[in-house]
């Protein structure tokens, strides 16, 4: 079992990417006044110092600590790794992402140094963003200077300044956004916060005192401990935890995440430039993802290049373990540039225009965050073209080579969000084809019976849906697509009819009792009671009765898909095994 320390915004994250699991773990808090909803996570509440500890992880079978508690909970994350030396396992520590060092900031090493600096520049009128527990230390200071502290409008904050016998009628009380206006009701000369991150607001506050044109001075964050034979692994992100998570406790996970192409090809480009500036060959760098963490990716090299072998976890990826290359060159300007094996844009409906090569925008975005240099840098796939046919590209009006994509940075097994996000692209591309009609269909059996009932389409007005009919029909509608034919086998039609949008065996299952319910409805009196699946209603129901029941069908479809597509003309087609196909 995890055992994780929270409390803060990474201890919610932490709690919402163990949950993804379906696994049991334990969340500890030290009160209860974080509003926190765990399905698989038992939250305990309550100090407890390391014997306690020690006594509950022995008790509940504790093989892996998350920390992620306050960069400032020093006491704390001294006990995590005495904890951890106890019992012998490993920590991932949960960091918070934090901004660079700027210059106009006073940084200060801890609350003894901050009140030096403040005196030695006549700093008389502050304002104090540190929190309730940071009034003792910088007594020194208001004792002797006016001073205002922001609090959390907790009783127990109240109580707290109260016996650090600070003045209540120097308290301001946290709300969320309200620095600007503090600031300017209370003038100070100067704002002390802590280096919170990120998620602690930091940016927002260092923001309004830099408009106000006030000092600002930032206590640093303490060092996370460290001791030997303790294994602590720092991770600053959801995606960072999940895969820190899978390689310290594989059967956590059911199923592993894995790296997206533009992960791949951002890490061989990071690689290859440090190579080339620096002659350095690191056998692992670390990749800013478009949410702002890092995680780390193992590299290799050969002639002129760096690579990387994509891993794609669990998903059922054809690109899982090809070679993505990037070789670099000195330039006086940015740029990336398409080689073997990667392919090249043909149809307009892309991030870029017919020509360019097939790296989409956030791969391309991801390079260029990582990499602050003029270089060239070109990738590529020896594999690519081969690749390419097993996947969607040539039908999308990609020819040549794999497409370098991912917009997360990270591949998530069986993701939904994926093929979903496959199906948005393909939509995309139908539109901008110029065609009339968009035909969605469940995949290439029934795309093979409704093309040729629209014989004059391009091949990119058509575009698979799978199980994600709500979905597609969803984005149709945001593309503002005004006429969609969406072609229906019988076994996901019965669910759709039913008002199941997302068809999908591990959502739902034929409803037999609603399938009688439809053959009454179209005055067919068959038994069904050992039926297994709905395609053998086709070879059940009287021949002269098909059209009535597949019309009867189409209008409980029509029911739940139409208000879908508000703006727009459904027509659905249902289709039997042989390929003849019933309108309503």
């Amino acid at each position: 079992m995890i055992l994780v320390f929270g409390g803060t915004t990474e201890g919610r994250m932490a709690a919402k990417v163990l949950e993804e699991s379906g696994a049991a773990y334990c969340y500890s808090t030290r009160s209860d006044t974080q509003d926190i909803q765990l399905v698989h996570g038992h939250h305990v509440t309550g100090a407890m110092e390391v014997p306690g500890m020690v006594a509950f992880s022995q008790e509940h079978d504790i093989r892996l600590i998350v920390d992620a508690a306050h960069p400032f909970a020093v006491n704390l994350h001294h006990n995590v790794i005495d904890l951890a030396k106890q019992i012998g396992v490993p920590v991932i520590r949960y960091d918070r992402i934090f901004p660079p060092h700027d210059e106009d900031i006073v940084w200060c090493k801890d609350y003894d140094d901050a009140i030096v600096q403040l005196k030695a520049q006549s700093i008389h009128r502050l304002l104090a963003l540190t929190g309730v527990n940071t009034i003792r230390p910088l007594q020194a200071f208001w004792r002797e200077n006016e001073c205002w502290f922001r609090i959390l409008n907790r009783e127990e904050s109240l109580e707290g300044a109260q016996n650090a016998g600070f003045p209540t009628d120097h308290l301001v009380y946290y709300e969320k956004d309200d620095t600007v206006a503090l600031i300017e009701q209370l003038q100070p000369q100067a704002i002390i916060t802590k280096e919170s991150g990120v998620s602690g607001g930091f940016d927002e506050k260092v923001h309004a005192a830099r408009q106000a044109k006030i000092k600002i001075y930032v206590v640093e964050r303490p060092e996370y401990p460290m001791a030997d034979g303790v294994t602590v692994k720092h991770v600053n992100g959801p995606h960072g935890l999940r895969r820190m998570v899978e390689k310290l406790l594989p059967e956590f996970y059911p199923l592993h995440s894995g790296l997206t192409t533009g992960t791949c090809a951002t890490a061989a480009a990071i690689a290859a430039t440090q190579r080339l500036k620096t002659g350095e060959t690191p056998a692992v760098v670390p990749v800013v993802l478009p949410n702002g963490e890092t995680i780390d990716v193992d590299i290799t090299y050969g002639d002129g290049y760096a690579a990387v072998f994509k891993e794609s976890g669990d998903d059922p990826d054809v690109t899982n373990g090809i070679e993505i290359r990037a070789h670099v060159e000195s330039s006086d300007h940015f740029e990336i540039l398409g080689g073997e094996g990667v392919g090249r844009f043909t149809v307009p409906g892309f991030d870029f225009p017919p020509g360019e090569p097939a790296i989409n925008k956030a791969p391309r975005q991801m390079m260029r965050d990582n990499i602050m240099e003029n270089v060239s840098i070109t990738i590529s796939v020896p594999q690519g073209a081969e690749i390419a046919r097993r996947t969607f590209n040539p039908r999308l009006g990609i020819e040549g080579g794999i497409s370098i994509i991912g917009v997360s940075g990270i591949v998530k097994p069986f993701s939904e969000e994926a093929f979903v996000a496959s199906i948005r692209k393909c939509m995309q591309v139908a539109k901008a084809s110029g065609s009339d009609r968009v035909v969605i269909n469940s995949g290439g059996k029934s795309e093979r019976f409704v093309k040729a009932q629209y014989t004059d389409l391009p091949q990119q007005a058509f575009v698979e849906y799978g199980n994600y009919i709500g979905e597609t029909l969803t984005i149709a509608n945001e593309l503002d697509i005004k006429n969609v034919t969406m072609g229906v086998m019988l076994g996901k039609a019965v669910k759709l009819a039913a008002g199941n949008l997302d068809t999908h065996s591990r959502h739902t299952t034929m409803d037999k009792d609603f399938v009688m319910s439809m053959l009454n409805e179209a005055g067919i009196n068959i038994d069904i009671s050992d039926l297994t699946l709905a395609r053998e209603l086709w070879d059940r129901i009287p021949s002269n009765k098909l059209q009535d029941f597949a019309s009867v069908v189409i209008t409980h479809c029509t029911q739940y898909c139409a208000p879908l597509l508000p703006n727009g003309v459904l027509t659905i087609l249902l289709i039997d095994d042989n390929g003849k196909i019933y309108y309503s």
